[in-house]
């Protein structure tokens, strides 16, 4: 597997440049930044929420995790994380666990923590386990430009 079609298709109607980097098979966006010698708070990790009877896209670096109780202060006590099944739906065409960092394609709104907007790069899951995107800083923001960011990550 490589870039997930629906990613790519979207990646190119938006002219967004990327260059595509291979890695190991690895289980884990801090895993991935480690094989990829990226650090960790240049990975936007996509964490699935339910929210108002839908879905949506929390971002946070890999070296951070989603503070929920922040985010429900923000967005309502109506969130929470989607469960397997649920993401497998919703992105069928990733590996279970390769969700790319990028909603409006999977029709999915996103809120993005500033900690991963501040990167001079980012990278992203392509949809698979052995595929990594690198952004610029200025195609990653083009890529968010309408979703809403905040503080709602802690570094671990």
């Amino acid at each position: 597997m490589t870039i997930a079609p629906t990613l790519h298709r979207y990646l190119a109607a938006e002219n967004i440049d990327y260059a595509e980097i291979p890695h190991p098979l690895t289980m884990s966006s801090a895993r991935t930044a480690q094989a990829c010698h990226v650090s960790g708070d240049h990975l936007a990790k996509a964490v699935v929420l339910r929210h108002d009877g839908g879905y949506m896209l929390a971002v946070v670096p890999a070296s951070h995790h989603l503070n929920l109780p922040d985010l429900k202060e923000r967005l309502g006590e109506d969130l929470a994380m989607a469960n397997e099944s649920e993401i497998s739906r919703l992105f069928a065409d990733c590996a279970p666990g390769a969700v790319p960092a990028v909603g409006r394609c999977y029709g999915l709104d996103l809120i993005v923590d500033d900690s991963i907007q501040a990167q001079p790069e980012v990278y992203i899951e392509a949809g698979d386990h052995e595929t990594l995107l690198q952004l610029t800083h200025a195609q990653f923001a083009r890529l968010t430009a309408s979703a809403p960011h905040g503080r709602f990550s802690v570094h671990d």
